[in-house]
């Protein structure tokens, strides 16, 4: 049986698109129910400008006040003011972000890619927890449209010092074969791989399949299927977490998560956002029954 390591980003990319901000204490719930359903990891909070993305608000808080079990808690980090704040919370791993083209990161970051790669270099160096650095736009940019396989390739060897590289599907363009001949050639790098992928064109399960065969070790998702990027139009949510586990546990690849206790949290979710989710097996009948 082979396994893979889920990191559910609903707490954070999820509700980062939400219209409304909820409050760090229900965002803090909701990574304790992510752990209590047996999650590995849980990327719980990012740390940005609270003008840009409210629903953003108050990471500090959050990080106080979930229950995190044996789960491993990440923060998602743009530039070295956000890793100030990380540093200054009791979370596990560090995620770093840039885009693999110039114009996200202008207008995700406001930096040039050069200086998107020097920023991460320069935090990555000084972490005192493990760093996964995520390329975002790995397959397409909403605004540069095709990405160069090869440049994300490239983009990944400058960034020698990252301990796990996850490639990120931003848009929702990625497709199986494409997926895997990225994570392949990104593996030869010689760190984990791991794969970041939005259902908008749903071909995201198809995709994380992919992701596996090529080599990844991580695969993100959102409980729900909740998710998009404020910067980037239209982008619509990730794969949902329990409808990709039920998935890769039915074909015997071992995740560790409690596909029951998922679907509880979904329904919670729905009752607390007042609107049906993305994912669909919080809705369909139990099988094996």
């Amino acid at each position: 049986m082979t396994a893979v390591t889920i990191c559910d980003v609903g707490p954070r990319d999820g509700l980062q698109n939400e219209p409304d901000a909820l409050a760090p204490s229900v965002r803090a719930e909701l990574v304790s129910r992510l752990a209590a359903a047996g999650l590995p990891r849980i990327e719980a909070v990012s740390f940005v400008r609270d003008d840009r993305v409210p629903q953003m608000a108050g990471a500090e808080e959050v990080v106080a006040a979930a229950q995190r079990g044996g789960a491993q808690l990440s923060g998602l980090v743009l530039n070295e003011r956000g890793y100030e704040r990380f540093g200054r919370t009791s979370l596990d791993r560090v995620n770093c972000t840039l885009a693999a083209t110039e114009e996200f990161n202008r207008r995700n970051g406001n930096a040039t890619l050069d200086e998107a790669v020097e920023r991460v270099r320069a935090i990555i160096a000084t972490a005192a927890v493990p760093a996964t650095v995520t390329v975002s736009c790995a397959w397409g940019c909403p605004f540069e449209g095709e990405v160069d396989p090869g440049g994300v390739a490239d983009l990944c060897e400058r960034l020698e010092d990252a301990d796990e590289l996850v490639l990120a599907d931003t848009i929702g363009v990625a497709t199986p074969r494409r997926v895997r001949r990225l994570v392949e050639r990104v593996s030869i790098l010689g760190r984990p791989v791991g794969a970041h992928l939005h259902n908008t064109r749903n071909t995201g399960y198809a995709s994380a399949w992919a992701a596996l065969d090529g080599g990844a070790s991580v695969l993100d998702a959102s409980v729900g299927g909740l998710g998009g990027c404020p910067f980037s139009p239209q982008a619509t949510g990730n794969v949902a977490t329990e409808d990709l586990v039920w998935q890769l546990e039915r074909d015997g690849v071992e995740t560790g998560v409690h596909v029951d206790a998922l679907l509880g949290v979904s329904r919670w979710l729905e009752a607390l956002l007042g609107r049906r989710l993305e994912g669909s097996l919080y809705r369909a009948a139990s099988w094996p029954a």
